[in-house]
This record gives C-alpha cells, sequence and structure tokens, in this order.
C-alpha cells in the first residue's frame, strides 16, 4: 500500500473491520472556531497507530472527540461519525465509553497527586463489577509490566518523577480492562531514554494483551519505530497517512517531520524553506 496524501481517500489500514472507526468529523469549539476539518482514521483490533502532527494540528481534540471529553471544553462533532466495534458512540459519556473498552489516558501525566500510586492504579478499576479478587489479579498484571510501579506503590503519586507518573497513568487505565487506549502525548517532558521505555512498554502490552492503541505523539521518529500505521494531521486535517514502515522512509515526512534530507539532518533555513513547498499543502 502506497503512502497517501491529502488528494486522495485515506486508505484502510486492514482489510478486516477496524475496532475504530473515524468517518470524516469537523469539530467547532465555541460554536464558531473550526478545529478539525474532516478527519478520518481506522485502528484496527490489536495495533498500534499513531496519529502524528505538530503543535497544535489537531491531535488532542482528536482524541477527546473519540473519547466524548470535547462538551467539557465547549466543543461539538458538528459532521461525521465515530464507530467502536461497529457502533456510533458520539452520543456516549466517557464512562460508558470505559464501561466498552475505550479509555483515554490524557496528556500531562495526570495522576491523583495526593493518593498512593497504588491507590491510583485501583480508582482504574471504578467501574468494574468483577469483584475484589479479579481487581487484585488485574493490579499483579499491571506490576508485571510496571515493575518500578510495584516498588513505588506506597509513595504518593506526587513525589514520584514524570516517567512513574506516565506509567502510573497507563497502568490506572489498563485496570479497566480496555480493549483499546487513547494515549495522548506520552513522550512529553520526559528525558529520551524513558520515552523510548515507555514505548517499549506499550509495544510489549499491544502484543502481549492485544490492547489497541492511538497514539497522538509529536516524536514522529519514535512513534513511528513501534507504530503498524500512521496518519499525520496539519492544520486540523489528514494531509498523509501509511504504514509506518513506509512513513519513515518517505521523503516528505523525513525532510519535514524528521529533519533529515538528502544529506543528512536539516538546518534551521532548510526547514523553513521546506515549510514554504510542502507539497500536500500547494
Amino acid at each position: 500500500m502506497t503512502v497517501q496524501t491529502a488528494a486522495a481517500p485515506n486508505a484502510a489500514p486492514s482489510a478486516a473491520p477496524p475496532l475504530l472507526s473515524v468517518s470524516n468529523i469537523e469539530v467547532i469549539y465555541n460554536h464558531v472556531i473550526l478545529v478539525l476539518k474532516g478527519v478520518s482514521l481506522q485502528v484496527p483490533e490489536g495495533s498500534i497507530v499513531a496519529l502524528l502532527g505538530a503543535n497544535g494540528a489537531g491531535k488532542t481534540t482528536t482524541l477527546k472527540a473519540i473519547s466524548n471529553l470535547l462538551r467539557a471544553e465547549r466543543g461539538d462533532i458538528t459532521k461525521g461519525h465515530i464507530d467502536f466495534r461497529a457502533e456510533r458512540i458520539e452520543a456516549l459519556n466517557p464512562s460508558a465509553l470505559v464501561k466498552k473498552g475505550l479509555i483515554q489516558v490524557m496528556e500531562g501525566r495526570h495522576c491523583f497527586a495526593h493518593l498512593t500510586v497504588e491507590e491510583n492504579l485501583l480508582t482504574g478499576a471504578y467501574t468494574r463489577t468483577d469483584g475484589n479478587r479479579a481487581i487484585n489479579e488485574e493490579l499483579e498484571k499491571v506490576y508485571t509490566f510496571f515493575p518500578r510501579l510495584k516498588v513505588r506503590r506506597k509513595s504518593l503519586a506526587g513525589y514520584t518523577s514524570g516517567g512513574e507518573q506516565q506509567m502510573t497513568a497507563i497502568g490506572r487505565a489498563l485496570m479497566s480492562r480496555p480493549n483499546m487506549i487513547l494515549l495522548d502525548e506520552p513522550s512529553m517532558g520526559l528525558a529520551p531514554q524513558l520515552v523510548e521505555e515507555i514505548f517499549e512498554i506499550v509495544h510489549r502490552l499491544n502484543k502481549e494483551t492485544k490492547v489497541s492503541f492511538l497514539v497522538a505523539e509529536q516524536n514522529t521518529n519514535m512513534a513511528l519505530r513501534y507504530a503498524d500505521y500512521g496518519y499525520i494531521l496539519e492544520n486540523g486535517r489528514v494531509v498523509m497517512d501509511g504504514p509506518a514502515s513506509q512513513l519513515r522512509e518517505n521523503a516528505d515526512v523525513k525532510e519535514f517531520y524528521l529533519g533529515l534530507g538528502a544529506g543528512g539532518r536539516m538546518s534551521f533555513r532548510d526547514v523553513k524553506h521546506y515549510r514554504r513547498r510542502k507539497r500536500w499543502l500547494a
């Protein structure tokens, strides 16, 4: 499958029915500001899909549209529809979506600072009705993926490191036993070594538990190393999509998003010139 540009319709990452399908949605804030302009994407079951783009491209808004968190910020989906397991979900509240297996890990590593790490993790099981034994088993499973959290389980979350807080946020989401996690900017504010550790854990979770991920990320290089498929947003619309392996080798992606030209890493002047000539915005 070839990499798509904005002039062509978005291709499905897989022939199988997708777990999540976003179809031509538009999002407006305060009844005036058009933020998303006909965004379409799909996430096949058991895959990692990257949603890429610069700050302000519309990545977080896309995730909030899927998890129905827009109304808290006076945002509305005015066109299109969103399906999860072939069911329309735009009218469902976030709690109902969690019960259906769809949960978002917010940007900024939101934890309850006054609770311990373990108490934070247990709050993720608030929608479950299968009893304490099953929840405790799930907690131990989370600790196998995040052994550092088991060591820090009695520490107040507010006094843990940024990496540990990100692990806590992902672990809390796992406690709801989701089918899919929307992961917003997991690399933000973390050292490169920690970023790689987080993505390695996401990759392992995907392979071992079959949880699907839609990851919104500015770190294009890291995201495309671990994703199966990618979508690139510019100014609220999808301008390119394709298998991650093809996006990594695409000349436009290399030059503008990875800062690499034919002769190696580009200078700031080169990047400014490339911004002016981007073919998909012509």
